[in-house]
């Protein structure tokens, strides 16, 4: 296969080169030569521009690309248009469970994870199990429940019959090995599920912000009414971030005007409301 890899100027720069020659693809290693600042600079999975251009230049078969200490992987089909981990879960747990690989046919995402991947598991025949954001408890879920595969949206993809943490290298080799057994392009793959428009406003938030807002009824009424706007056919979830001081709104839907509206309006009363 002839594929592109960017290693985002990051560790898998000293390795890539060398596992993807040696399962016999044709790689291209992009943004492999790290100076200990250049690392995910306008590079790697965080910013898939230029791995975009370069494999719809070159005529490839799809591009991985992989974040600074490469436990992330996201990709880019023929047509240089993204792959991220929600499509990948649906393409790996496919692929397993026609393999009978995928334990409890069941897959394990965060709520984060867009509302397409949920409808593509429910219309599929799927399990899901949904953890709060973070490798860590999508692992924690994998361990207690015997899951075979789980992920986040960012990339981090968890195969538990070879390791328990996210490796984006593996997560790419597995990828490539689907598109290889199955013989289809990777943008077949990936419409397998469709992705509904999300949106997302960050708010500042003080921590007692954080621990008042679904306390404020203004806020809540502005949820409630746009809950009944979307009609069932899209989802709004307010999550404080546990690393940053921001309470993150998002919003997913069929509309993108109506999403953009929603998000901006409960950010609004959360600003306006709580203290």
């Amino acid at each position: 296969m002839r594929i592109a890899v960017d290693c985002a100027n990051g560790s898998a720069s000293a390795t890539a080169a060398e596992l993807f020659a040696q399962l016999g693809a044709e790689a291209v290693i992009l943004c492999d030569r790290p100076d200990g600042l250049n690392i995910n600079e306008d590079c790697g999975s965080t910013h898939l521009e230029r791995l975009s251009q370069f494999v719809k230049e070159h005529s490839l078969a799809g591009g991985v690309a992989f974040d600074g200490d490469a436990d992330r992987c996201l990709a880019v089909d023929e047509n240089g248009d993204p792959v991220d981990g929600d499509q990948l879960l649906a393409i790996f747990g496919t692929a397993l469970r026609e393999e009978g690989r995928l334990k409890g046919d069941c897959i394990v995402a965060t709520v984060m994870s867009n509302l397409g991947f949920f409808t593509f598991a429910r219309e599929n025949g799927f399990a899901t199990d949904t953890t709060r954001v973070g490798d860590r408890y999508v692992l924690e879920s994998m361990v207690k429940n015997g899951y075979s595969l789980g992920g986040e949206q960012s990339g981090h993809i968890i195969f538990l019959e070879y390791m328990t943490t996210g490796d984006g290298q593996l997560s790419a080799i597995q990828l490539l090995s689907v598109m290889k057994k199955t013989g289809k392009p990777l943008s077949e793959l990936k419409n397998q599920m469709k992705k509904f428009p999300q949106t997302m406003v960050n708010v500042l938030a003080t921590p007692s912000m954080k621990a008042e807002w679904d306390n404020c009824e203004a806020v809540l009424a502005a949820i409630a009414g746009y809950e009944h706007t979307l009609g069932g056919r899209g989802r709004i979830l307010v999550r404080p971030s546990g690393t940053e001081p921001l309470i993150r709104v998002m919003v997913e839907g069929e509309e993108l005007s109506v999403i953009r509206e929603a998000a901006q309006a409960i950010a609004n009363a959360i600003k306006e409301n709580v203290k």
